[in-house]
């Protein structure tokens, strides 16, 4: 039985996901790498649908890394086709699903189009209370220099106090105002972070899972939060 029909353990309000593996899922098949993303982006539908049942308040994924421009041109091209068939599809269906839409990373580079859709899209659902978060053209790097960039930007203009702290810090990052991850979850076998969320997830509780994000399940889902609530959690104390 599903975790969300019993309910028997406490579920983490904020939970993150590195969506890897599809390319060796398409590989593992015969299928272009293109095919292994649709079908990541299908299990994205399915696993975000869970996380509303669930009762989790925030999700974050890792759609699209700076470092990702570095794939081929076919590639890039039929992530963000994806991606602009889910915006359009998501804005068609905005009050059933009532989920609200944030992107953390550099949208600049993104086409015109795309960038109008996230736009819209985070527009069209302030007012929804289950949050998504899309990092989208995202590195956590990128992201602490952008954040020290805005706030020396500040200072020099007498808008911040100089007496930094990590709160006010954090008020420069794309997740401003969001609670940090409870639980960073990373299927696929890798065991590692890939610049993802950096600042963020200094006290997260990392699961990492061998099965690869097209193939990953609710039962998997279900799986991270067990072990995440064995975890304990002493933010440095005893």
């Amino acid at each position: 039985m599903a975790l969300a029909d019993t309910q028997t353990v406490p579920v983490p309000k904020h939970i993150a996901i590195i969506m890897d593996g599809n390319g060796r899922w398409a590989k593992k098949r015969g299928l272009p790498r293109t095919a292994g993303h649709a079908a990541g982006a299908e299990t994205f539908r399915r696993i975000a649908n869970y996380c509303r049942r669930l009762g989790v308040r925030y999700l974050t994924v890792y759609a699209f890394s700076t470092e990702n421009w570095k794939r081929s041109s076919e590639e890039v091209a039929g992530i963000m086709k994806l991606l602009r068939r889910y915006l359009e599809e998501a804005l068609t269906d905005m009050d059933k699903n009532r989920v609200c839409f944030r992107f953390f990373g550099d949208l600049s580079r993104l086409s015109p189009e795309l960038q109008a859709l996230c736009r819209e899209a985070e527009r069209e659902s302030t007012d929804y209370d289950v949050q998504v978060n899309f990092c989208l053209n995202y590195g956590g790097r990128d992201e602490i220099l952008r954040a020290a960039k805005l706030y020396a930007a500040d200072l020099a203009a007498g808008k911040a106090d100089p007496n930094l702290t990590e709160e006010g810090f954090s008020r420069y990052l794309y997740s401003a105002g969001i609670p940090d991850p409870e639980l960073i979850i990373r299927p696929s076998g890798e065991m590692r972070t890939s610049n993802f969320l950096l600042w963020q997830s200094a006290y997260s509780e990392y699961v990492f899972m061998d099965v690869l994000w097209p193939d990953f399940r609710e039962q998997d889902l279900d799986r991270a939060i067990a072990e995440y609530t064995r975890r304990n959690r002493r933010f440095g104390g005893t």
